[in-house]
């Protein structure tokens, strides 16, 4: 273990924070923080309609959910090129870029223009399916600006500076709208189509048991060490988003919901990430009435944190971060959990979630009942609740007594001096 722990400091981490700071890397992960505020509107109204099930009378607000929620696709084209500049330091492109990303995913999503002018297309495309194609239409316009980018041209140039901006501009936006008109009007070729085709075995692996406890552990396994899971929403974020329109879809058309791969069951419904990331919530309990000071004093002032699934305070003070006693039990979790929720929800034991609601902050068992729909998320709440404190409890137990002696010898040194 101590061998494998000198590999993960000395190595492993240090590769995996330079890796993260890539700005196709970045970027991406970059991108996805800054459209969070359009799902979580789509989810505010989500939430809403939960009351207006029980209340008709209320207006309805579908339309926000559309050009919120339903526009995603189109949201991550502008900011993928717009972060792709900024991390390259083409901080001259980063508008311009973004609004000719916006341009490429129109076109990507193949419109019909008819004689008329009349413009048609499929809606849905704008939104979470569209996801992937709004990232392959950002990086495509990112490499073309950069390109030119790095020609510098007309930089040694009496001109104005106005002048030399527009030329800069100008070629880039040319060549890429052209490019995809070439593709699109000229080819006939549906890039969108295309897009979700190369990318479906992704999307398809994520759907599968395999794939869904391998991404959960992955964020998991990084957390342990210092990487925020922020790291993996370029990956999570397209497949958790096309999960949860297709099972909203399916109970529109009177379906049943299939992919549990989303969001909702993996952090609203707080089963999987009871306390936070690695299900760190009894673990906390457990310091709160820990015999080491130190232990008990941190976990009492990190509980509240934790009642709302948060639990970076705990991460950083217990610590849990690069600490071998609880990292592995934290590993533990990110297996265990993800296979309880996979079968209960696949054996019609529990409810798959089939509403688009993002607010991973709602304390469980309510938010598990309210993001199923259904009661017997309190009974999988407690099984989960008994999982995770056995697996917590002999780790916990043997730092607790490594700490003890700690402050026992700090003591004993305090009284000397």
């Amino acid at each position: 273990m101590k061998r494998f722990m000198n590999w993960l400091t000395n190595s492993f981490t240090p590769t995996m924070n330079k890796f993260s700071q890539k700005p196709v890397v970045a970027a991406l992960s970059s991108s996805m923080q800054k459209i969070i505020p359009f799902i979580l509107t789509g989810s505010c109204i989500h939430l809403y309609n939960v009351l207006r099930s029980y209340i008709p009378a209320l207006p309805n607000f579908i339309r926000i959910i559309n050009f919120s929620f339903g526009m995603l696709g189109l949201l991550t084209a502008f900011m993928v090129a717009n972060q792709m500049m900024e991390k390259l330091g083409h901080t001259q492109y980063t508008i311009n870029a973004g609004l000719t990303a916006i341009s490429v995913f129109i076109m990507f999503i193949k419109p019909v223009l008819d004689a008329n002018g009349m413009f048609t297309v499929e809606f849905n495309r704008f939104g979470p399916t569209g996801i992937i194609v709004g990232i392959a239409a950002g990086y495509m316009v990112s490499i073309l600006f950069h390109l030119v980018g790095k020609l510098n041209l007309l930089s040694n140039s009496s001109l104005p500076d106005f002048v030399i901006g527009w030329v800069q501009n100008i070629i880039p936006i040319i060549t890429s709208i052209g490019l995809t008109v070439f593709l699109t009007f000229y080819l006939n070729i549906d890039l969108f189509a295309l897009v979700l085709l190369l990318f479906s075995p992704i999307q398809n692996f994520g759907q599968t048991l395999p794939g869904f406890v391998l991404l959960i552990f992955l964020m998991t396994f990084f957390y342990t060490l210092g990487i925020s899971h922020w790291l993996w929403n370029g990956v999570k974020t397209p497949i958790f988003m096309a999960g949860i329109a297709a099972n909203i879809a399916a109970v529109e058309a009177g379906l049943a919901p299939m992919n549990i791969a989303t969001n909702e069951a993996v952090f609203t419904a707080g089963l999987i990430t009871m306390g936070g990331m690695g299900a760190t919530l009894t673990l906390n309990l457990l310091m709160c009435f820990s015999k080491s000071k130190s232990l008990k004093t941190v976990g009492r002032l990190t509980i509240l944190p934790s009642i709302f699934n948060i639990n970076e305070p705990i991460m950083y003070s217990a610590p849990i971060v690069m600490n071998p006693l609880l990292m592995v039990p934290m590993w533990i979790n990110s297996i265990t959990g993800p296979l309880v929720v996979w079968f209960t929800m696949r054996s019609g034991l529990l409810n798959i979630p089939s509403k688009m609601i993002q607010v991973g902050q709602i304390p469980a068992p309510l938010s598990s009942v309210m993001i199923t729909e259904d009661l017997r998320a309190v009974l999988v709440y407690v099984v989960l609740f008994i999982l995770y404190l056995v697996t917590w409890y002999p780790f916990f137990k043997v730092y607790e007594k490594q700490r003890i002696a700690e402050e026992q010898n700090e003591l004993q040194l305090d009284q000397l001096d």
